[in-house]
């Protein structure tokens, strides 16, 4: 009976060291509280007991007051971190300045005259008369047709006419002497008009077997050989007066009541950076209905024959100067669906603005309403920019004194956090001096030993 409750004994003593570490920090915080309690736990212990237990309540103390004050810092903060840091972003002051209005448009060089060359009849290419790319004359011979039938049938009738025209003259002299009646030399008359006709008939048909040049100008290439048979849907080549040309363009309707006839813009051409002068020549009377856009023509010469038919020009139609115009760059603009906007800085925060915009240049808008003098726009960071976002301008930043004032400021909030950071490794240190699981339970097992002894001895 006597061993069994030795043994029982024995086992409650091990547990109770081994439980030990787990329940000391609870016996601590309790001591703290109150320290009555705490010298009466320590009564009867050896002294090195006594003073350990001490030691251990202050660490103890010391690091339940910094996780308060860990505590009470992070519910100061909300969200228990650092607020969001501004973003910085660059911008853009709203000034005045003058600005000369103009549109741009794309257009279209066209020839001052320019055909393509095909026949008027049937027929089998007999000559072809022109150099490919040579400059011809008004009325000189390109292409000759087969015109052998014809002429057979004009010498034909040229006769019959020789013959018609005897006969009128007999029936003159006969009519005078009244051998004739009058109807016998009215029929001769007329056989001799038909005779005629019909000569100016296939003169008008060998005629049309040769293609003249219709004006001075360049010859193209050539579509056809000699001795292929065409009709009149054959494209024999291209005929083009290159001393002058055309700039057909169109510009939106609501410009249609500002752009006037004598107005001169500039252009340029694909593959080009020179800046080409022509003049307004006229304007289409009427608003193309499907593009809801006016056709205008301008003519610019082309004497050093530079310039090409079908090239694709950009032009510039100059329209009045404006002395306070707001510009601002054009990646500043953000376009909705029903109207357009730009975030401005409001006293640290971005705001949205809606403005209404009038004609651009290749870098800026010209803003017509929305903004006022001094405006910072915002022309970076736009992708994730929102209302109300804290922001930060980098011009600002950059200011005179601004460096040394921000610098100052990171050198503090450095200082700082070096400050916490110490006090947190503090901290963590004195938790581990209280818990020190594996030292408590040897020493505890140490001082435990003479009990144990004395209980199995009894």
């Amino acid at each position: 009976m006597m061993k069994k409750i030795v043994w029982s004994l024995l086992i409650v003593a091990v547990v109770g060291g081994l439980a030990y570490p787990k329940v000391k920090p609870l016996l601590a915080g309790d001591s703290s509280k109150s320290p009555v309690s705490g010298d009466r736990k320590n009564a009867g212990k050896p002294e090195e007991t006594k003073d350990l237990a001490k030691k251990e309540d202050v660490a103890g103390k010391d690091a339940s007051g910094k996780d308060g004050g860990k505590k009470e810092d992070s519910a100061k903060k909300p969200g228990g971190g650092k607020p969001a840091a501004p973003l910085k972003v660059t911008t853009f002051v709203v000034a005045p300045t003058l600005f000369a209005e103009t549109i741009s448009a794309t257009g279209t060089v066209l020839a001052d005259e320019g055909v393509e060359l095909q026949p008027e009849i049937n027929g089998k290419i007999m000559s072809i008369d022109f150099k490919e790319g040579g400059a011809v004359k008004k009325g000189d011979l390109l292409l000759k047709l087969n015109d052998s039938e014809l002429r057979a049938n004009l010498d034909r009738y040229t006769y019959s006419k020789k013959l018609a025209e005897v006969r009128f003259r007999r029936y003159t002299q006969l009519l005078n002497q009244k051998m004739v009646s009058q109807a016998d030399y009215d029929s001769a008359l007329s056989e001799m008009n038909v005779q005629q006709s019909f000569i100016d008939l296939y003169q008008a048909q060998i005629q049309k077997t040769e293609i003249r040049a219709p004006f001075d100008g360049v010859v193209g290439l050539r579509y056809v050989s000699v001795g292929a048979f065409v009709n009149a849907n054959t494209r024999i080549a291209t005929l083009q007066r290159l001393n002058d040309l055309k700039i057909d363009f169109a510009v939106p309707e609501k410009y249609s009541g500002r752009i006037k006839v004598g107005t001169q813009i500039t252009f340029t051409v694909a593959g080009g950076l020179q800046n080409y002068a022509a003049r307004i020549a006229a304007l289409d009377p009427r608003i193309d209905n499907a593009t809801r856009t006016l056709l205008v023509r301008a003519v610019c010469a082309n004497s050093d024959g530079r310039l090409l038919p079908g090239a694709f020009t950009n032009v510039s139609v100059p329209l009045e100067q404006i002395a306070n115009a707001f510009m601002v760059p054009a990646e500043a603009v953000v376009a909705g669906l029903d109207e357009k906007n730009v975030f401005v800085i409001k006293d640290g925060v971005a705001e949205r603005r809606a403005v209404e915009t009038g004609s651009r240049t290749a870098t800026q808008v010209h803003i017509v309403s929305g903004l006022q003098v001094g405006d910072q726009v915002i022309t970076s960071g736009l992708q994730q920019m929102r209302a109300k976002q804290a922001v930060e301008s980098l011009t600002d930043s950059l200011a005179p004194g601004a460096g040394k004032e921000k610098a100052g400021k990171e050198k503090a909030d450095k200082e700082k956090v070096d400050k916490e950071k110490s006090g947190n490794e503090k901290g963590v240190s004195a938790d581990h001096g209280v818990a020190k699981p594996e030292g408590s339970s040897t020493s505890l097992l140490k001082t435990s030993e003479p009990s144990i002894a004395a209980l199995i001895t009894l």
